[in-house]
């Protein structure tokens, strides 16, 4: 007889390690990179070329506290660099118009999303990654609980499909700026492009979140319903022995023949 292997629960979090795990996450791939963009344009006068490029040192600041404080690599801040690069690769590319700026900004997304696709053909896709950043506090313990999961097949779709939603939703949102920055003016796009970003991003998040609880709630079901059959399987056994063996099912129980 098979049984299923109950999926482990999630350890406890160190709330002191989660807390700074998100506060360096954020603080220095998101919040300090703005500052620093909009203070070195605005207010002294820098180029955005330059001015990208030297807000992009915050998430390798943030690699390197990862690795001294972890001892190993983190992958969320390994992409954030590499599109780093990218951005900066692309910035140098072409002229520096408003108009080319805005569809240079629709191709790093739009590459972001092809970098998601790409990964479902690796061993792991990228989402999976980016779920173990955010689902647990970096320690050990909980990371290798995350690594663990990776056994169960619904936990395998699940990651595999919300990387190929990830992937297509910004290849679309990618393409649609692109289009609207050759037909509205530059003016309006500037408006737009920002907005566009943020409202995937949220809606993205928001799926994301519906999705894995509904994901787990369901893993919960099979789980129980396979302990379920598993267990009414072990109680009629013995009575389907003793049929076997051409003894009335009562025996045993002290019932007498009829």
């Amino acid at each position: 007889m098979s049984t299923q292997v109950a999926r482990p629960a999630a350890p406890a979090r160190s709330g002191v390690a989660t807390a700074l795990g998100w506060l360096l996450t954020i603080g220095l791939n998101v919040v300090a990179p703005i500052v620093t963009y909009n203070f070195l344009t605005d207010s002294r006068g820098w180029e955005e070329f330059p001015a990208l490029l030297l807000s992009g040192a915050w998430p390798v600041l943030d690699t390197v506290i990862h690795v001294i404080w972890r001892r190993k690599v983190d992958e969320f801040a390994v992409v954030t660099m590499v599109f780093l690069v990218i951005t900066a690769v692309v910035g140098l590319v072409g002229d520096h118009s408003a108009r080319t700026l805005l569809v240079k900004d629709s191709v790093v997304t739009g590459l972001f999303g092809v970098l998601c696709l790409a990964t479902l053909l690796a061993k792991r896709p990228l989402m999976f990654y980016f779920g173990r950043k955010f689902a647990t506090d970096g320690t050990a313990r909980s990371t290798a609980w995350w690594n663990g999961l990776w056994q169960y097949e619904g936990f395998r779709t699940t990651m595999r499909r919300m990387t190929l939603v990830w992937g297509v939703a910004y290849v679309i949102e990618a393409l649609v700026r692109v289009v609207l920055s050759y037909s509205v003016n530059t003016k309006t796009m500037v408006v737009i492009s920002p907005i566009m970003v943020y409202a995937v991003l949220a809606a993205l998040g928001v799926w994301t979140a519906l999705y894995g609880k509904r994901s787990q709630a369901e893993g919960e079901r099979r789980e129980a319903e396979a302990k379920a059959k598993a267990q009414a399987t072990a109680q009629a056994a013995p009575g389907a022995a003793r049929e076997d063996r051409g003894e009335p099912a009562e025996a045993g129980r002290g019932g007498a023949p009829a």
